[in-house]
């Protein structure tokens, strides 16, 4: 992998755009990156990692850590922009981080998202030919290129020192850390966790298999009564002892079932023959209660037998009347009509004059048929009044209509007699209403426009004063943030004067130097009395920067303002032919006269409809009057001729009802009278005949009722009807002789039964002891049962759990041979088995390997570097109690002493981190797959290196391009500016850090 070329803008402390030209610097081989403190040297080894992976090493990606430069102005993005070779490929990688903009609209900031662009060289067309656009593409196609993650490429390529001074002196504890990260060891670290996870999955499994056979036991335990095994879970007995218990106590519960079995048969024998001599006593004590009973019944009939004969004599007695009752009922039909015929007859007679009282039925009719002959003689007197009232009511009709038509005639002619003069009032309305609705039309084209440059000229006045004060605000603002720079400027510089006593501050005795490396530090700065603290600059900076954007926010009001204010004022002067702007009171006056003028027309138009509609509605009406008055001319004439037929009509009818009514009021009223006097007539002859009609049948019903109680035996018809029964005596009667008889036939069967007979000769039963013999016999019957259900219940439980146990038994074997030989495979891994005698993880072991071969690399530029006196080796020896594996020491050719690396000095520190830093990158390299890096960075320390043994290690880098390779050193040593010719020099400036290179055509 070769670096050409980096771009980056607003980056770190970098606040424009800054160049680097890689070809030029690798050409020298070997060039130093060096500047003031905090000038950004770090920051452009950061650039390349973060168009590599998108994100920078370390500490300086946390959370919350911005990559943005501080003097970047507002509008310049933050961009990354790296062109390398890999793989024999030329790309492009460019990368813009999370960063605010301004908002397009309105004020304020936005997030923008992070973006990332990924483009190849083709040679043969010689363009750039865009791959992708997405972050994870492309740092998987620049992983898979590089062959390292980003954490092996920040060890690899851009070396540390720091982080290999303390490697060389770490227990094996973080030295593990370390090469775990950079070989990726993983995978053997998870197939120790993986194998301490089978075995305890293994055990836990056989614990809980072993925890199953002892619960089994203790319930066979429960189940015989007996001793628990004595076993634990885990010992080899347990399963052997949980068998032979089971074994013991199914053989105990076989000989238990047989002794239960024969007292459960005994039992039974003894409980049938005492049930057979309950159910003989029982049945014994049935028959003889049921003789007793039946000769009490018997008794009971006979004390009953007199009044049961008395009851069958009242009987036939009704029986008998029964014969007569026909008779009984007609004779009592015909009183009955006999009655109520006389009453009708005297009710009618009090309505009849005194001298027809006692007329017989024949007088009343004749009577009836004179005033009927009377009553027709009416008809025609009658039909005559009818006719005489409906021609009054006619008459009476047509002197309405009459009057009528009369108003109806007066009033249209008042009417018409004005038509012409108002049909021309409303014509002259119509025209006046047209007019107006043309004006208001126009009036209406005038008034919008007149009220948007009102509203403009509104506008324009209060923009001008708006104006006014975002000016003054604005040149308050850009006061402010001159002033606030000033401050922060000045306060920086106090600073970085004094940044000396600030670093000094930190020193610790022993620790090296920050800038120099060295361990001593004989004369650290002291702080004056005007020193300026972090915290200070800080404060300024962020009034500074409040300064700015309180500038930014007036600039923009202003010019928006401006704009609002000149659109104000275009509208205005739109569409008036004006030398002056007018003012907004003769605007509005103008605006006010067009409104008023535009009301008025537009009010007047509205009554061109009406207008329109009233005319057509005086037109229909003037036709409707015409033609009414016409209408009534004609009845008035048809109306005369009718009325002189019907007087001449009437005059005749009087005189014919005068005749018909006599002393009546009207000749209804003498029909009505002699329709009355008719119908009392007909209803006084009608119950006369019924009277006689009655009588004669209530005659022969008394002569047919004697001779039918004569022939049932009665003396009379009286004690014939004595005799009748109703129907529930009857009924109640009968029931109670059926009663009786059928009593007497059940108690005559019931004592002829021969068993029941036998029954009552034998002596008194006693079923109450039999019952007690029963009771004893079926308890003890149940306690047997009882037992033999439990014996049983016992074996079949046992039997179960001895199933159960021999189960688990079989289950368990396969098991526990699993966990012995994963036990066995985790402790040998875990470094915990006696098997591995150095107590080495497997995780740790292959690191040792990788660790040798770091060693092996190394040692041969440390050999070169420390003139063939030291040469690192591994050691897997233990410390103490501590695992071995990791141990890393120095050989001393000058007393063949092995010792740790813990006791080199700070410059022999610094040139075997070294050495240890440059094997390290040959080993990773190999490891990602061979891909070479052209390009290193070697990150301070050449600060605690005398002169002869920079001249070696330089020597050393140098030696590095044998294989094409360019090493840059990064450091402020200023001996190194006269050794290496090519350089990349970075300058703080007020308004950020800019980069400068040197020599070798650069």
């Amino acid at each position: 992998m070769r670096l050409h070329r980096l771009s980056v803008s607003a980056f770190g402390p970098f606040g424009a755009t800054q160049e680097i030209d890689f070809d030029a610097l690798s050409d020298a081989g070997l060039f130093l990156l060096h500047g003031p403190t905090g000038a950004g040297k770090t920051s452009v080894l950061d650039a390349v990692c973060y168009a590599l992976y998108g994100a920078v090493p370390g500490a300086r990606q946390s959370p919350g850590t911005s990559l943005r430069s501080d003097h970047a102005p507002v509008g310049t993005y933050t961009e990354v922009m790296l062109e390398l070779t890999v793989g024999e490929r030329r790309l492009e990688i460019t990368r813009r981080p999370a960063q605010p903009r301004p908002k397009k609209r309105g004020g304020g900031f936005t997030t923008e998202k992070a973006q990332s662009w990924l483009r190849e060289y083709d040679s043969g067309t010689g363009e750039w030919a865009a791959l992708s656009r997405s972050h994870q593409e492309i740092g998987e196609e620049i992983t898979q290129l590089v062959g390292m993650s980003r954490e092996q490429f920040c060890q690899v390529v851009l070396l540390p020192q720091g982080d290999f001074a303390r490697f060389l002196r770490a227990d094996a504890e973080a030295r593990g850390k370390l090469l775990g990260r950079l070989f990726d060891t993983r995978r053997f670290a998870a197939v120790e966790e993986r194998l301490a996870d089978l075995r305890r999955a293994a055990e836990q499994q056989v614990r809980e298999g072993d925890e199953r056979l002892l619960a089994l036991a203790h319930r066979t335990a429960q189940v015989t009564g007996g001793a628990v095994v004595e076993e634990r879970p885990g010992e080899p007995g347990l399963a052997q002892a949980v068998l032979t218990q089971a074994a013991v106590a199914r053989s105990e519960a076989r000989e238990a079932l047989d002794i239960t079995d024969a007292a459960v048969a005994a039992a039974e024998s003894r409980q049938a023959a005492a049930r057979r001599t309950l159910d003989t006593e029982r049945d014994l004590a049935a028959r003889q209660a049921r003789y007793a009973e039946t000769r009490r019944r018997q008794e009971a009939l006979e004390a009953g037998r007199p009044e049961r004969d008395r009851a069958q004599a009242v009987l036939d007695r009704s029986r008998k009347a029964d014969l007569v009752a026909p008779a009984l009922g007609l004779r009592a039909d015909a009183e009955r009509d006999h009655a109520a015929a006389r009453t009708a007859r005297e009710r009618s007679r009090g309505r009849l004059p005194a001298d027809l009282a006692d007329a017989g039925a024949e007088q009343l009719s004749v009577w009836e048929r004179r005033l009927t002959e009377e009553l027709g003689g009416l008809e025609s007197a009658r039909r005559a009044e009818l006719r005489g009232t409906e021609i009054t009511r006619e008459r009476a009709e047509l002197t309405r209509q009459a009057r009528a038509d009369e108003d109806v005639l007066e009033e249209t002619g008042g009417w018409l007699s004005g038509w012409e003069a108002r049909r021309a009032d409303l014509a002259t309305r119509i025209e006046a209403a047209q007019e107006a609705a043309a004006r208001a039309e126009h009036l209406a084209g005038r008034l919008e426009p007149a009220r948007r440059r009102l509203d403009a000229a509104r506008r324009r006045d209060a923009l001008a004063e708006q104006t006014t004060t975002t000016e003054s605000r604005l040149t308050a603002a850009r006061e402010r943030r001159n002033e606030a720079h000033e401050s922060w400027l000045d306060v920086k510089s106090r600073r970085l004067q004094g940044i000396a006593a600030e670093l000094a501050a930190a020193l610790t005795p022993g620790d090296p130097c920050q800038v120099c490396g060295s361990a001593d530090h004989p004369a650290p700065a002291r702080t004056g009395a005007d020193h300026v603290d972090r915290a200070t600059e800080d404060a300024a900076y962020a009034a500074f920067t409040r300064a700015e954007e309180e500038r930014t926010a007036a600039e923009r009001d202003t010019a928006a303002t401006a704009r609002a204010w000149a659109a104000a004022r275009a509208e205005v002067q739109d569409g008036a032919d004006l030398d002056v702007e007018p003012a907004v009171d003769e605007l509005a006056a103008e605006v006010e006269a067009l409104e008023r003028r535009h009301a008025e027309a537009h009010a007047l138009a509205a009554q061109t409809h009406g207008a329109r509609e009233a005319l057509a509605r005086a037109e229909r009406e003037y036709e409707s009057r015409v033609a009414a008055q016409r209408d009534a001319e004609r009845r008035v004439a048809a109306r005369t001729s009718r009325l002189e037929v019907l007087d001449r009509e009437l005059t005749a009818l009087d005189a014919e009802v005068a005749r018909g009514r006599g002393d009546s009021a009207s000749v209804a009223e003498q029909a009505s009278r002699l329709e009355r006097r008719i119908a009392l007539l007909i209803d006084a002859a009608e119950t006369v005949r019924a009277v006689e009609l009655t009588a004669q049948r209530l005659k022969e019903a008394d002569d047919r009722l004697a001779d039918a109680a004569f022939r049932a035996g009665f003396d009379t018809p009286a004690e014939a009807s004595a005799a009748l029964l109703r129907d529930g005596e009857h009924r109640t009667l009968q029931h109670r002789i059926d009663a009786w008889q059928a009593e007497a036939a059940a108690v005559a069967d019931r004592l002829a039964e021969p068993e029941t007979r036998a029954a009552a000769e034998r002596p008194p039963a006693d079923p109450r002891a039999a019952e007690t013999a029963d009771t004893a016999a079926e308890r003890a019957l149940r306690e047997a049962t009882s037992a033999l259900a439990a014996v049983r219940e016992r074996g079949a439980e046992l039997a179960r759990l001895s199933g159960q146990a021999d189960t688990e038994v079989r289950r368990l074997g396969p098991l526990r041979a699993e966990y012995d030989r994963v036990a066995r495979l985790a402790g040998l891994t875990a470094g915990t088995s006696a098997e591995n005698e150095r107590k080495m993880r497997l995780e740790s072991y292959v690191l040792a390997a990788r660790l040798e071969q770091v060693a092996a690399a190394a040692t041969a530029r440390l050999q070169r570097m420390s003139s063939g006196r030291y040469t690192l080796v591994h050691s897997d020896a233990r410390s103490g109690g501590r695992r071995a594996g990791l141990g890393l020491h120095v050989v001393d050719a000058w007393t063949g002493n092995e010792r740790d690396t813990a006791t080199l000095s700070g410059g022999e520190t610094f040139f075997a981190s070294l050495a240890l830093a440059l094997g390290l990158a040959d080993v990773v390299t190999d490891e990602a797959g061979g891909v070479r890096l052209d390009t290193l960075f070697i990150d301070e320390g050449f600060g605690s290196l005398d002169d002869q043994t920079l001249d070696e290690v330089l020597d050393v880098l140098d030696s590095l391009r044998e294989r094409d390779r360019s090493v840059g050193i990064v450091s402020h040593v200023g001996d190194l500016r006269r050794r290496i010719p090519a350089q990349l020099e970075v300058v703080k400036e007020r308004t950020g850090s800019v980069v400068r290179q040197r020599g070798n055509g650069a």
